[in-house]
């Protein structure tokens, strides 16, 4: 995929602005600064989360920010990236946290992720997350905030994301790619529009649709 410049939508306020822009714009979003701004009556309706930016730890076109109670356990998160990101045939998954690893499916060494987030989380933390441990699919997230009162009680929210890339065919060089070969992918040469999908020399049985997320051309993964 060749680089550019990564675009997203605040789903907030529909203000689009770049991948660097965005922590920014969410700071000062006017959305997120009137519901910090409700009556007491009102906010009780309301619960402290943490903000996180996430992207992909080797395709960093693909990034998104949600707002997750901070009394949630891990595996809240786990089951919303698999929701919008990743999940295609049931994989295994795992946190890494300060040096511990949690799993979804433990093993020597590792912890379970029901832990809460506001046990193993603080604001300008970095960590990671790793889904499908043959083709692995990384993430890299960062505690951006601490929103007291910005998230309704129970729920994982999504406050922005990417839009989708726009990705030439790499045969034609002139229309979108809809379709990515699995068997070309790890070269960055599998990116084709649909005539040059059905000539493709590897058959486009083998092609995936694109899709936008970094789980793109992956396993079985069709968004």
């Amino acid at each position: 995929m060749s680089k550019q410049q990564s675009m997203g939508k605040c789903l907030l306020c529909g203000e689009k602005t770049d991948r660097t822009s965005m922590t920014r714009h969410l700071g000062a979003c006017r959305q997120l600064v009137a519901s910090a701004q409700l009556p007491a009556s009102e906010a009780k309706t309301f619960a402290p989360s943490f903000h996180l930016a996430i992207e992909g730890r080797d395709a960093k076109a693909y990034w998104m920010h949600v707002a997750v109670p901070v009394n949630a356990p891990l595996i809240k998160l786990d089951h919303f990236l698999r929701r919008e990101w990743l999940e295609c045939c049931g994989h295994m998954s795992a946190f890494e946290i300060d040096g511990q690893r949690y799993a979804s499916a433990p093993m020597d060494g590792e912890t379970s992720m029901r832990a809460q987030l506001s046990q193993v989380l603080e604001v300008g933390m970095k960590f990671f997350y790793e889904y499908d441990y043959g083709s692995t699919t990384a993430l890299a997230l960062k505690v951006v905030a601490l929103r007291e009162r910005s998230l309704p009680k129970g729920g994982v929210q999504l406050m922005a994301r990417n839009e989708a890339p726009r990705i030439i065919c790499h045969r034609c060089g002139i229309h979108p790619a809809t379709q990515i070969c699995t068997e070309c992918a790890s070269n960055g040469e599998g990116w084709l529009c649909e005539g040059c999908a059905i000539a493709h020399d590897c058959g486009d049985e083998m092609c995936l649709p694109v899709v936008n997320s970094p789980r793109v051309g992956v396993c079985g993964y069709s968004g």
